[in-house]
């Protein structure tokens, strides 16, 4: 059994099997989601699991060098832009439309859908390297 880290098997396989510049998106509960796109469905009602929590924990083991959210977040949920922008820390978070955003989704590896329920809640993120 796993001691440390995330111990949800697809997530940790998805972050173990990531190269530079590969993409996963973690997304709330309405984002359309590519059928060829690997889904990892963790949504088990309204706000379980928020995105910030999942956010969080991913980003303890994942290395990112870039993020891109919905411009229309900015003017439909700025409360949560504000919070989400906090736990990117120094990640650059970058504004693309949401039509742009749910057409990177079909570049990504996988798909981690919560159960967000906070307009525009969606972000994309951008693998780094550690070296």
């Amino acid at each position: 059994m796993k001691k440390t880290g995330i111990i949800n098997s697809e997530i940790s396989e998805v972050i173990s099997k990531l190269g530079h510049t590969d993409m996963i998106v973690i997304c709330d509960s309405g984002l359309p989601i590519p059928s060829h796109v690997r889904r990892i469905d963790l949504a088990l009602k309204q706000g379980v699991p928020s995105l910030l929590d999942t956010l969080s924990i991913v980003l303890e083991e994942m290395e990112v060098e870039a993020s891109f959210i919905a411009d229309e977040m900015e003017r439909a949920s700025p409360q949560f832009k504000r919070e989400l922008e906090a736990v990117m820390k120094d990640i650059p978070v970058r504004t693309v439309s949401h039509e742009q955003l749910k057409r990177l989704t079909h570049e990504a590896k996988a798909v981690i859908r919560t159960g967000e329920f906070t307009p525009y809640a969606n972000i994309v993120l951008q693998a780094g390297v550690i070296f």
